[in-house]
């Protein structure tokens, strides 16, 4: 059978999972009267939760004949690395870009990797029905960029679509009709065949599923030979060791799901049964000559965290997994297929050092945890420096945002701040579009800032440049916090004659403990307050003293919002149920002989 093997790439939320819905939809891979619900792909409850697509996922459609391999891909930066091994398994790629938003951070970081590569690229210019699009600027700005990237002459010779996603169209001029098939026929069309080299097995692992069944799932494409059910292969590691194995089953893409086979040939992807203990990048190769294939090579990390125990008062109330050896057999074994991630144990033998992508990134594993009920303690995020020529060195990113006019200047005047310095700044439409480049320290807690200045209305994206000489200290959060004194239930009464120092992240009749963060200080410092003091009663009536207290709803954090708002001597308890922030040193006298001791050190 005749195959293509296609990914889908684009920078976050312009339509890669809904074209793919289409795509599915198109081929029939479902009755007529099945409802599927939108967004097929995104079966993970916190990317629905979300609306993004967190990991890379694949299908198979059969049009005219053709077997189509769809590969999804996530959109964010963050999870680049994800990006960047799926590319191994495609021969071609479409490029979905929006037809109002033009090319964004992540479209040139993923469009370079596929360029790298050598895959053959279809431009697909996506949201042509949304007001204030232009089409034509962005199919101008499209090449601009594949330029940029020292494209060959026969990338830069990319065909062209244009539609709507939502619609459910797709054609090569902006003339609308009411199917994808013009954008089917340019796949099989341009898109070339697998290359398939003459030889015996070679298959690189690019990606693994899980069943509690079957154990693990090694994914891959055959680029050699042809493997079989129940053939013995060698599993070639990078650190060169070779181990002999028997494939149990094989598996092929069928729709949505996969489909049993006997053999595989090159050319196709397919799941394997039977490789235990192997990692992401090895190759399963012949028996008798094993060659294996280079290593997939992915991005450093930028930022790391502390992951420790949680050692709250609290401890053990919420969770199954409390334990160091819990938090490190977990953390191990997400490394094998999160391939952006690396741990390495720290001094204290309750702490591991997680180094990832960005606060989107370790978020998203932090938050996983806690929903397979681990309990734990993660530090504020800080970047990895780097020592170049002789001088400290930090990574830079560009920073791009898209704001109305009028809030522009605020937009200016919160990244200068930050040490950011602005590239370029044009005008889209009634937007204003403005690109800097800026420390990716300088873009922890950022976000929360540029949403209130610009009352919700800026867009934001960024995405890892390279490493730079440090531009010295960034200013933090302004205003302090008010901690509780001591560890009881929260009162109403004493919640309401404290509403005046701060804003306050916990409800009434709250379990709160010593040394947790209940408010934000209007003011710059610490205070520590009591929040937990009931009204006291006496038989006497008092006229105008009773009066109703008025309290203001507790502003809710986010997992991602409390780790941008912490600073150095911070840290959050993450449970199943909560997500609380507190001091690093609960006891308040400590805390006090730490930071004269650190103030003398200073001096």
């Amino acid at each position: 059978m005749n195959i293509r093997n296609i990914a889908i790439i684009a920078h976050v939320d312009h339509g890669k999972t809904t074209l793919v819905d289409k795509i599915l939809h198109a081929t029939k891979v479902f009755r007529d009267n099945q409802d599927t619900g939108e967004l097929i792909m995104d079966s993970n409850d916190l990317e629905r939760e979300r609306g993004i697509t967190i990991f890379s996922k694949n299908a198979a459609v059969v049009y005219n004949d053709v077997k189509i391999n769809v590969i999804d891909t996530p959109g964010h930066a963050d999870f680049g690395g994800e990006v960047e091994r799926v590319l191994k398994m495609a021969d071609g790629v479409i490029l979905l870009v929006d037809a109002y938003e033009g090319p964004m951070p992540q479209t040139r970081f993923v469009l370079q990797k596929a360029l790298q590569l050598n895959l053959k690229p279809i431009v697909v210019i996506n949201k042509v029905d949304k007001p204030n699009c232009r089409p034509d600027e962005v199919h101008d700005s499209v090449f601009d960029l594949f330029f940029n990237l020292d494209a060959t002459e026969e990338q830069l010779d990319f065909p062209t679509y244009y539609g709507s996603g939502k619609n459910g169209w797709f054609n090569d001029s902006l003339t609308e009709i009411d199917n994808i098939f013009p954008l089917l026929d340019g796949i099989i069309k341009h898109v070339p065949p697998p290359k398939v080299a003459e030889g015996p097995l070679q298959m690189q692992l690019t990606s693994l599923d899980y069943s509690s069944f079957l154990g693990r799932i090694a994914i891959g494409k055959v680029s050699r030979g042809a493997i079989k059910e129940n053939q013995q292969v060698a599993l070639m590691q990078a650190d060169g060791t070779v181990r002999k194995l028997k494939v149990k089953e094989l598996y092929v893409f069928e729709g949505m799901g996969k489909k049993k086979v006997t053999e595989v040939i090159a050319g196709d992807l397919c799941a394997v049964v039977g490789v235990e203990d192997f990692n992401i990048g090895d190759t399963l190769a012949d028996a008798e000559n094993p060659e294996a294939l280079p290593v997939i090579s992915v991005d450093e990390p930028t930022m790391n965290m502390l992951f420790s125990v949680n050692n709250s008062p609290f401890f053990g109330k919420d969770g199954k997994f409390v334990t160091s050896r819990h938090l490190r057999d977990r953390l191990m074994k997400e490394t094998e297929k999160n391939l952006a991630l690396r741990v390495t144990d720290s001094d204290d033998g309750d702490s591991l050092m997680v180094y990832g992508r960005g606060i989107l990134h370790l978020g998203i594993l932090i938050e996983t945890m806690r929903r397979e009920g681990y309990e734990l303690t993660v530090g504020q995020p800080q970047v990895i420096t780097k020592e170049i020529n002789g001088k400290k060195c930090e990574p830079y990113e560009i920073l791009v945002v898209d704001v109305p006019q009028e809030f522009a200047s605020k937009v200016i005047d919160l990244v200068t701040r930050r040490k950011g310095e602005m590239l370029i700044m044009e005008t889209k439409g009634e937007m204003q579009h403005l690109e800097f480049e800026i420390p990716s320290r300088g873009l922890i807690g950022l976000r929360t800032q540029m949403l209130t200045a610009t009352t919700g209305e800026a867009v934001m994206a960024h995405r890892f440049n390279e490493y730079k000489p440090w531009k010295g200290s960034i200013p933090g959060r302004n205003n302090g916090v008010l901690i509780s004194k001591n560890t009881a239930k929260t009162t109403g009464y004493s919640i309401d004659k404290l509403q005046d120092r701060g804003t306050f992240f916990v409800d009434p009749a709250e379990e709160v403990y010593a040394g947790q963060i209940i408010a934000e200080n209007i003011k710059p410092g610490d205070l520590v307050v009591n929040a937990t003091e009931p009204k006291k009663l006496t038989n006497h009536r008092a006229s105008g003293t009773d009066d109703a207290t008025r309290m203001a709803p507790k502003t809710l954090m986010t997992l991602e919002e409390c780790m941008e708002y912490i600073q150095f001597d911070e840290c959050i308890e993450v449970t199943p149920n909560y997500i609380r922030m507190r001091k690093v040193i609960l006891d308040e006298e400590e805390r006090k002989k730490q930071s004269k001791s650190m103030n003398a050190q200073m001096a």
